[in-house]
């Protein structure tokens, strides 16, 4: 008897609610951190694209001497969605919620080649928004 008004307990009332999270792991290849730690002065520009790959832009400054800028545009999303409901047989109610979080940082490496080819100078710049 015990279990048949269990059993239509939980058929007239039916609660149900569900919360799903997602933040994606951020790429970090090419951090502040690792450009100030893997770029020296002296290196050679061959060293350079080892390390960092190809330059985004290459020019030349008023003297003719190569600058390389690397640029990296990074956004970051994140949701959580929130959904829940109440059953009575033939009546019911649900409702889902949510909400949505971007953010998005940029990172410039600029690198300036002497004459020779080797490092002469490193800028980098951080924004985020």
């Amino acid at each position: 008897m015990k279990k048949i008004a269990f059993f239509f307990i939980a058929c007239i009332l039916f609660t149900a609610c569900n919360k799903t999270l997602y933040n994606p792991q951020v790429d970090e290849k090419l951090t502040v951190a690792k450009a100030q730690k893997d770029i020296k002065i002296g290196m050679s520009s061959s060293e350079i694209i080892e390390i960092m790959g190809s330059p985004n832009i290459i020019s030349t400054d008023e003297q003719r001497r190569e600058v390389w800028v690397y640029d990296k545009i990074n956004t970051q999303r994140a949701y959580q969605n929130s959904s829940g409901g109440i059953s009575i047989i033939l009546a019911g109610v649900a409702g889902n919620s949510g909400s949505n979080v971007s953010t998005q940082r940029t990172l410039t490496v600029i690198i300036k080649f002497d004459n020779n080819q080797k490092v002469r100078d490193v800028a980098y710049h951080t924004s985020s928004f």
